[in-house]
């Protein structure tokens, strides 16, 4: 799978006077200047670098472990089948939340994509973008708007897939149009049926089913059978049953794996969450956020994860970054939560460039026959931000409705 970072970029105008720093760096930097300047004493900086380093990592911590755990199950599986094209793309949102993943959801189903190839990869990028339990969880638990007393996960789910219905939609379109007149590839067929690809999705099966028991049947006063029935007990059985279709001697391969990038993202997460705890008590947040009404504090949010998008190129540090920073806005505003966590998932779509890896895999597979890099990028960032303007319609259209 490609990465960005071992792709050489040419920087231009400002970006060439900026270090190149990784982007913890400037959180911790932010953090301690902001805090510095505005008249906080040292140990005052620490110790709220501390307390909001601290705030959330729990919570995630629970949530990635068994996220990347199924992942890397999931990429070792040859789930490309003998199941037609058209099969596979219908799928990729479902498996672009399941395996908390574009990128490795898109390098799952391509090689049965065919010709199908643009339609996956729009597909798998808004299934983890808004399907539960990608985005939206990831996204909800940052703001501290789910777990015991929050959104419940079914509403969350539900919401999802209807706002990634015209969302897909939008992105295959415009996949098709942009693309027309390019060479169609030939469509490859295996073995493999639909027992295979069955298998690979039967935890996502058992965690749906766990999460809508849960929603059914509430608290049941036993401790163990209520955490099973959580969105974090789902995830964690989930990732036990997929480990236990793993062969032993991969499992703990699938466990490093992880173990790496659950670490690396809740340095990320820490940091972000620390900016936002100085942030918070240095700014009146209930001053600058509009008071009652809800649209413009959507479209606020929107913009500030488009921002944090088109500097970090990540989606899934886009998200860890962005939640701690906006939980305070959403909490001053009173705007609707559920909004509020979509209008941020649409926010991260825009866009898909070149400091993005899902880029390079898509660009490197589904657009290996372009050989211009500039009408790569307007096919990849032109769909991204199509689906991103749908999806805020829609958004928006639903709150006015539905205050």
């Amino acid at each position: 799978m490609a990465d960005a970072s071992s792709t050489p970029l040419t920087s231009s105008g400002l970006r060439s006077h900026v270090p190149d720093l990784p982007m913890v760096i400037w959180m911790v930097l932010l953090t301690i200047v902001l805090g510095l300047s505005a008249g906080m004493g040292a140990n005052e900086v620490v110790s709220a670098f501390n307390t909001g380093f601290g705030r959330a990592l729990g919570e995630f911590a629970l949530i990635l472990l068994p996220s990347f755990t199924l992942a890397a199950v999931l990429s070792r599986q040859n789930i490309a089948s003998n199941v037609a094209g058209r099969t596979v793309a219908l799928a990729s949102p479902v498996a672009g939340a399941g395996m908390i993943c574009p990128d490795t959801a898109y390098a799952a189903l391509s090689p049965a994509a065919g010709r199908y190839k643009m339609d996956t990869a729009f597909g798998a990028y808004a299934g983890f973008k808004l399907l539960y339990p990608a985005g939206p969880l990831i996204v909800g638990a940052g703001l501290g708007v789910t777990g015991v007393g929050g959104i419940e996960p079914a509403i969350l789910l539900l919401c999802g897939v209807l706002l990634t219905l015209p969302v897909w939609a939008a992105g295959v379109i415009w996949g098709r149009f942009a693309t027309r007149g390019n060479e169609v590839q030939v469509e490859t067929e295996n073995a493999s049926g639909y027992g295979r690809l069955l298998r690979a999705f039967a935890p996502f099966l058992v965690m749906a089913a766990l999460l809508v028991a849960g929603g059914v049947v509430g608290k049941t006063g036993i401790g163990a059978l209520d955490f099973l029935l959580l969105p974090k007990g789902a995830l964690i059985t989930a990732a036990i049953l997929a480990l236990l279709q793993t062969a032993s001697v991969e499992r703990r391969d699938c466990l490093d794996s992880a173990v790496r990038r659950t670490g690396s993202l809740l340095l990320v997460i820490g940091t972000a969450s620390a900016f936002g705890a100085v942030l918070t008590g240095l700014v009146a947040l209930d001053r600058l956020v509009p008071q009652g009404d809800g649209v413009l504090t959507l479209i606020a949010l929107f913009a500030l994860t488009v921002l944090f998008k088109l500097a970090q190129g990540s989606s899934m540090a886009t998200f860890a970054a962005i939640a701690p920073v906006a939980a305070p806005i959403v909490l001053a505003s009173g705007v609707n939560e559920i909004a509020a966590i979509f209008s941020i998932c649409l926010g991260s779509f825009i866009a898909i460039l070149p400091n993005d890896s899902y880029y390079w895999l898509v660009r490197r597979d589904a657009l290996a026959s372009e050989q211009s890099e500039r009408r790569t990028i307007g096919i990849l960032t032109g769909g991204a931000v199509v689906q991103a303007l749908v999806g805020m319609v829609v958004l928006l259209a639903a709150v006015a409705l539905w205050p």
